[in-house]
């Protein structure tokens, strides 16, 4: 399928624009605390988030899922503001969640 990226309104990329879409869509993702989060993710409609606390807490979280967990200069690797997004089971999108990613991204509370 040929895609016409020249007529697109793509301006919700931009940095400024892209932090709001982003944080809305974390915001309304269903929050999922304690053990067993692959469970938990499987049995909720919808997008889900997960609250890290430090690198061993979010190496422990990744593992359950069977996902990338290698960190780089203090980061999870693919994070965007400390926020490693994958799908689980697609179309289920999950959202593990760094202690300063709210702050990162502007979301007073949730």
């Amino acid at each position: 399928m040929k895609v016409d990226w020249k007529s697109k309104d793509l301006s919700y990329l931009m940095e400024d624009e892209y932090i709001k879409h982003f944080a809305e869509i974390l915001k309304n993702a269903k929050p999922i605390n304690g053990a067993d989060a692959v469970l938990k993710a499987s049995n909720v409609q919808g997008d889900v988030r997960v609250h890290y606390k430090d690198q061993p807490d979010f190496e422990r979280i990744a593992r359950q899922f069977g996902v990338f967990q290698e960190w780089k200069d203090g980061v999870p690797r693919t994070a965007y503001k400390g926020v490693v997004v994958f799908r689980y089971p697609p179309p289920r999108r999950v959202f593990l969640v760094g202690p300063k990613s709210f702050e990162l991204l502007g979301i007073k509370s949730v």
